[in-house]
């Protein structure tokens, strides 16, 4: 099944590393959060990927293009620039790279790479997320409800901790971000069959895929929800990228490879 991953904003909440690189090539653990998006879908076995570029987007050519020579260990003949390869480390993906446009909408991003998709089901992410959501299970309740668009939906973490005191205001718990019992978000992974399409007008440059497709497929009973519960993080901030390396280097929640 193929992978559509949204990978064209310009991520202007992380200006501080997004004015030189987009934000799916910001790096956790020195590999672009794009790279463990991909991961986590080619461990259930999708390896074909359709990546929407936009701002910046000749940097995630480039990335793809050298990857092979990148993860490779290799001799070079500079009298002749011959060169050898000796062991590599390459990932199997297949990944198509189509230019959508500098300010198109999602919706838009989406409807310039149905002609790759074809006419068949297809995965659909962003390019700014990581979850240990269960791909496989996910499949599973889709095919079981029988709708055109199932999408993940989380209960985020608050931004801030909770403290508890006793009677005389001392401190005797401190849980850091914890869950908001009530609020249920989208959380960015869908599974989509490709008449889903059908919901997305021929010119879609000017709207969001979160609006108005969403919109029309849940008034058409065609859009199911599934509950994710584990661990699931955007990153729209430094402050969101500093977690998830810390993470990387303790134990990433993610990590399925």
């Amino acid at each position: 099944m193929k992978v559509v991953i949204f990978a064209g904003g310009k991520g202007t909440r992380i200006s501080e590393e997004s004015h030189l690189k987009p934000k799916p090539m910001i790096e956790i653990g020195g590999k672009p959060i794009l790279w463990h998006i991909m991961k986590n879908y080619a461990a259930y076995g999708h390896n074909e990927f359709i990546i929407c570029c936009g701002y910046k987007g000749y940097v995630i050519k480039e990335y793809f293009y050298n990857y092979f020579l990148h993860n490779s260990d290799l001799s070079i003949d500079l009298s002749n620039n011959d060169i050898t390869i000796h062991k590599s480390n390459a990932e199997d993906f297949k990944v198509t790279l189509v230019e959508t446009g500098l300010e198109t909408m999602t919706a838009g991003r989406l409807k310039r790479v149905q002609q790759y998709v074809g006419k068949e089901r297809f995965m659909l992410t962003y390019g700014d997320g990581l979850s240990n959501i269960d791909m496989n299970k996910q499949l599973k309740y889709h095919e079981e409800k029988g709708v055109l668009c199932t999408m993940s939906i989380v209960q985020p973490g608050s931004r801030f901790g909770m403290i508890s005191l006793d009677e005389n205001n001392i401190v005797k718990d401190f849980a850091e971000k914890p869950k908001d019992d009530g609020t249920w978000i989208n959380g960015g992974f869908f599974i989509c069959e490709p008449s889903t399409f059908d919901f997305l007008p021929e010119d879609s440059d000017n709207i969001m895929w979160e609006r108005a497709p969403l919109e029309s497929l849940t008034h058409a009973g065609q859009l199911a929800a599934y509950r994710h519960e584990g661990f699931w993080k955007c990153m729209d901030t430094l402050r969101d990228n500093i977690d998830l390396n810390t993470m990387w280097d303790k134990s990433p929640k993610w990590k399925n490879w």
